[in-house]
């Protein structure tokens, strides 16, 4: 598997992952202080369309780290629950890695 992989996971569940934080601030504004309504719409509308794009690059690093239904579903969660995402991305990492292989060309030795 490339580097590549897990990097876009990488990246998109830390961004999805705090876009959830900031939603939620924005939810706790708009229901608790009557506050910030078009800001939390904007808000939750980018993290939809950030948390789909998650999903594809989840499933991709699923499918190509061979994860069975269970796992695959607890990863595609973990952007729907705050906080979550970044101790399932760190876990995922530490998994995933060592199936990673470099995308430079690969050098023999003589």
């Amino acid at each position: 598997m490339k580097k590549s992989v897990l990097t876009r996971y990488r990246v998109m569940a830390y961004v999805t992952a705090v876009m959830l934080l900031v939603l939620s601030t924005c939810m706790v504004f708009k229901y608790g202080f009557g506050q910030g309504e078009d800001l939390t719409f904007l808000v939750s509308q980018t993290h939809g369309l950030l948390y789909i794009i998650y999903l594809v690059f989840a499933f991709d690093l699923g499918s190509k780290a061979k994860w069975g239904f269970g796992k695959l579903l607890w990863v595609l969660l973990s952007g729907t629950i705050p906080f979550v995402a970044f101790f399932v991305e760190r876990k995922v990492t530490r998994e995933v890695e060592p199936l990673v292989t470099r995308d430079g060309p690969v050098v023999a030795q003589a």
